[in-house]
């Protein structure tokens, strides 16, 4: 793990945990022994057309942990839902126009299993494109080497999500939807850090490679630490 610095009073600092709405209760442990707070943001719902989007869920982590709620130690209720603004839409394109950043998915996508549950659900069969096809089958045409290199943009995505009815589109649409929801979840996280003066945490490796790549292109500071996921 990377340590947070204290801050200039000499307590501990605030974390934002990212990507998810959720964390698993070993990491949200360590948080707490080293943050004065952790603080999530809800289920990101992302509403790319009026017809056209992702769905959200209410469940938020103080659920499970009202005591700390109560404590001030968990803090959440950061809304990342709704349509994608200008902005936001424009940080998204950059992330998704760097070369750097898609091999860095893209790996992600093919080689750990945790980014690959995140984005996709390929345990039983899943509906590309009208067609109902085998998770396997599925998981293998979206990690074809080529989808790496095909451009995409918030724009594109938008205008194919009517249209992608044949099984082709279809895997080009979820490939690209999984490349938007990936990138606004760390647009998000940076927003989020900067507004509320809180540093960035995640115990998933891949989100925090493509973070910091973000970061390094777009010039931001941003204190971002990794916890690292051990028999857990």
């Amino acid at each position: 793990m990377t340590h947070p610095t204290r801050t200039a009073d000499g307590t501990r600092p605030r974390a934002l945990y990212y990507p998810f709405h959720l964390c698993h209760e070993n990491t949200l442990r360590r948080l707490l022994h080293d943050y004065a707070s952790v603080h999530f943001r809800d289920y990101m719902a992302l509403q790319l057309t009026p017809f056209h989007g992702t769905t959200a869920y209410a469940d938020r982590m103080g659920e499970r942990f009202p005591d700390l709620v109560m404590e001030g130690r968990i803090v959440q209720g950061y809304n990342v839902s709704g349509p994608l603004e200008a902005d936001l839409s424009s940080a998204i394109d950059r992330d998704l126009t760097d070369a750097i950043w898609r091999r860095c998915f893209h790996r992600a996508l093919s080689n750990d299993r945790r980014f690959q549950r995140g984005l996709f659900n390929t345990s039983h069969a899943v509906q590309i494109g009208g067609t109902l096809v085998p998770g396997p089958a599925a998981m293998l045409q979206l990690l074809a080497e080529a989808r790496e290199a095909e451009p995409w943009s918030v724009t594109a995505l938008r205008e194919l999500a009517p249209q992608a009815t044949n099984l082709e589109d279809g895997y080009r649409y979820e490939y690209a939807l999984a490349l938007v929801k990936t990138s606004a979840s760390l647009q998000h996280t940076i927003r989020l850090a900067e507004r509320h003066d809180l540093l960035a945490v995640t115990d998933s490796q891949p989100h925090f490679d493509l973070l910091t790549r973000t970061c390094e292109r777009e010039q931001v500071t941003l204190e971002n630490h990794l916890v690292a996921r051990e028999g857990y």
